[in-house]
């Protein structure tokens, strides 16, 4: 390549020298194109080996824990499941673009077993940047990474370290895709990056499997005290009904004390075990709900929480009757008060037969029985709602009594001396019941007037109904001092619509 004059041979030489030298430069040795296929051996051998040993975990815990505790470890197997899915799906992704590179790279030479253009450097580039399939692979290394990693506990999340992953670099040109496929690369390194990610994905997919089924050995409590307990809803039962209780058998560890609280309140614990005392200053219907922490072996505290409890606060009570005055006057309505102990007075039922019978309140009822029913008995019967089922509590029965027949009185007053100007003011004749326990009108339906003046012949006029109206006004009106008034035949009639005739009144007129 001298200065000088060359022969067209010479020139021609030159120039194919130049293009061999050329062709060296662009083309990667044979040696390095071997050492790619070498480590892309390696590394499938490595994942394979892997994937073997996740295989074994999973058929270790199908036939011990999943059998012998499937409650506690289904959840467990059921995460570890959804591990094994997000790694094959990504694994399953690069097998599609493996395949890709082979076709496009004339499939595998049976004499070296790599790819027949394995030295080319245009088709990783091609399939990886100019089709999207490399941004498509990040995205998906990404978000089987944090797909991975949510399946472990918080506790562990921080401790996860596989190098599963799909930055771009922090120094240097390009991004993740373009380091791994771009300009340069040839297409048996492309392969070997891409076993690498396989590799990566079955190694993080270890990781997460045995993290997860570790949980199953020391997520626990320490059991070391037991006890048989018995509960039933209640210690009072109704003759003839039947008597219930829940008979199990209550673990604990004496050797730490769980956080028992009702109602925010703390409770004081000894051996495991917390006392919850219910306060019982108002009566009435009151609910509670326990609640457990404890911490487990893991450091972790686990929540529990009891069914709601419900206990009842009754006043002290006793119940005092005589037999002689069990009554009930016809013809007003009689107060009763129904209770029954170990019931809710809204659970409790009453009735009545002979008379009627209404509900007024919680516990309270009106009883009405006819003048009719007056020398009769009324039966009230007592029932309760029990489990859904009306619980019959008892009957009582009840004499119907008339009510007293009242007294006649004009101005208040029964009879005696009178000043004429007050008689006169007077209006009318009323019936009155003196130290009766209920309020109760009368009306006055009729009477006979006497009027006896001073040297005069008697006067008898009839009343009707209690005013002094008409002919008995006028005979009022003439009253005069001296005088003598009597009233008689009195007739009255209660609300019980028994009619009485009052004893006379009478009054001397000063």
């Amino acid at each position: 390549m001298a200065g000088g004059k060359e022969t067209t041979r010479q020139r021609m030489i030159n120039i194919m020298y130049l293009v061999l030298l050329a062709m060296l430069a662009l083309n990667v040795s044979d040696t390095v194109l071997n050492a790619f296929k070498n480590i892309n051996d390696s590394l499938a051998t490595s994942r394979d080996n892997v994937n073997g040993s996740i295989e074994q975990l999973f058929s270790s815990f199908e036939n011990s824990k999943l059998k012998e505790e499937p409650a506690r470890a289904q959840p467990i197997y059921d995460r570890a499941k959804q591990a094994k899915a997000a790694a094959d799906e990504l694994n399953n992704f690069i097998e599609g673009i493996k395949k890709q590179f082979t076709e496009a790279g004339d499939g595998v030479d049976t004499v070296t077993g790599d790819l027949r253009r394995r030295e080319n450097m245009d088709i990783a580039q091609g399939i990886m940047i100019n089709q999207g399939q490399g941004d498509k692979l990040r995205a998906k290394i990404q978000a089987t990474r944090e797909k991975l990693i949510s399946l472990l506990d918080p506790a562990d999340r921080s401790s996860a370290a596989f190098s599963l992953e799909a930055n771009n670099p922090k120094k240097g040109k390009g991004n993740w895709v373009e380091v791994n496929f771009g300009e340069g690369t040839p297409l048996t390194a492309a392969m070997t990056n891409l076993t690498k990610i396989q590799a990566d994905t079955k190694n993080a997919e270890a990781e997460v499997v045995k993290k997860i089924f570790g949980n199953m050995d020391k997520a626990v409590v320490n059991i070391d005290k037991f006890a048989a307990v018995a509960v039933a809803p209640t210690s009072y039962v109704i003759q003839g009904q039947p008597y219930t209780a829940e008979v199990f058998l209550t673990a604990s560890d004496s050797r730490s004390n769980p956080d028992i609280s009702v109602g925010g309140g703390k409770l004081s614990v000894k051996e495991g075990k917390g006392t919850y005392t219910g306060g019982t200053g108002s009566v009435g219907v009151f609910k509670w709900v326990g609640t457990i922490r404890i911490r487990q072996t893991d450091g972790q505290v686990k929540e529990y929480r009891t069914p709601e409890q419900t206990y009842q606060v009754a006043k002290p009570s006793a119940s005092v009757s005589s037999d002689k005055m069990n009554v009930i006057y016809a013809g007003i309505p009689n107060p009763f008060s129904v209770s029954a102990a170990g019931f809710p007075l809204e659970s409790v039922n009453a009735s009545a037969s002979g008379a009627s019978m209404s509900k007024v309140g919680a516990g309270k009822y009106s009883v009405v029985a006819s003048g009719s029913q007056v020398g009769q008995e009324v039966t009230v019967s007592v029932t309760a709602s029990n489990a859904g089922k009306s619980v019959s509590l008892g009957a009582q029965k009840f004499r119907v009594k008339a009510i007293p027949a009242p007294i006649a009185k004009v101005g208040g007053r029964i009879g005696g001396d009178v000043s004429s100007v007050q008689l006169k003011s007077e209006t009318e004749i009323e019936a009155d019941l003196d130290d009766f326990p209920f309020d109760v009108s009368f009306k006055i339906l009729r009477y006979k007037i006497t009027v006896i003046k001073p040297r005069s012949e008697a006067v008898t006029i009839s009343g009707s109904g209690g005013s002094f109206t008409g002919a008995v006004r006028g005979a009022m009106n003439a009253i005069t001092p001296g005088s003598k008034v009597f009233f008689d035949d009195i007739v009255s009639q209660g609300p019980d619509g028994r009619q009485r005739i009052l004893p006379s009144v009478s009054f001397n007129v000063k």
